[in-house]
């Protein structure tokens, strides 16, 4: 498909969500593929929530982002936080900074500022949208449009999975949708300020996320990878 095509498709399954699937959910980090599901929802599919979460310790640009989507769009969103007494017990015991020491208290640390408010947000809904893309990650190669979330229990859906990184922008620069100025500055993918780097023309999108990580084994524990096809 080019472009047009799957700007049409992706329409057209936000509108099923929408209706099929209420109460459903865009989950929002704020980069540049959810701002493309951000537009698309704010013009078509408006029903569907958009949430994000704030670990605390994200970049002041996205922050300014942030306040940009509230400015440019109808469509409100809800911000979840991480329990204020977990990060607290955990930067007493281990440090504000133990996610350098190891992969198992980076994964506490995602787990506490991520994947614990997810769930919150995550509550009382049918089905909640991403905007991961196949072509992302090694993580990410055997990801559906369309999944079962057993974690989670829900429907989740990743409506830009087959989209390329040139049509994402391409649809940035076509519709004028507002983006994070990190990316402007070699920074594909961006969490939190101290987990990203940026990233040189030979690395891939998500190289600069936990750099001294094995790549294979990258991600926060929002994906588990234990969805299976809906």
């Amino acid at each position: 498909m080019n472009l047009d095509q799957k700007i049409e498709h992706t329409k057209e399954l936000l509108l099923q969500i929408e209706s099929a699937y209420a109460p459903a959910a865009l989950a929002n980090s704020l980069g540049a593929e959810d701002m493309v599901l951000t537009d698309l929802i704010a013009k078509h599919a408006p029903a569907i929530e958009i949430f994000s979460l704030d670990t605390g310790r994200l970049p002041e640009e996205t922050y300014h982002l942030l306040q940009e989507v509230r400015d440019c769009y109808a469509v409100p969103i809800t911000v979840y936080f991480p329990e204020a007494r977990a990060v607290e017990q955990y930067a007493l015991a281990q440090g504000p900074n133990a996610f350098y020491s190891s992969v198992e208290l980076r994964k506490l640390c995602c787990h506490i500022r991520k994947v614990e408010p997810l769930r919150r947000a995550l509550a009382g809904k049918h089905a909640w949208i991403t905007g991961l893309r196949r072509e992302q990650a090694p993580t990410r190669k055997n990801l559906e449009e369309a999944e079962w979330d057993a974690d989670n229990g829900l429907h989740k859906f990743n409506p830009l999975i087959e989209w390329s990184q040139d049509d994402v922008w391409s649809y940035i620069y076509e519709f004028g949708v507002p983006y994070n100025v990190l990316h402007d500055k070699s920074y594909p993918s961006i969490g939190c300020a101290p987990c990203t780097r940026a990233v040189t023309a030979e690395e891939d999108v998500r190289a600069g996320r936990w750099w001294w990580e094995d790549p294979l084994g990258k991600e926060c524990g929002l994906h588990q990878g234990k969805e299976k096809v809906a």
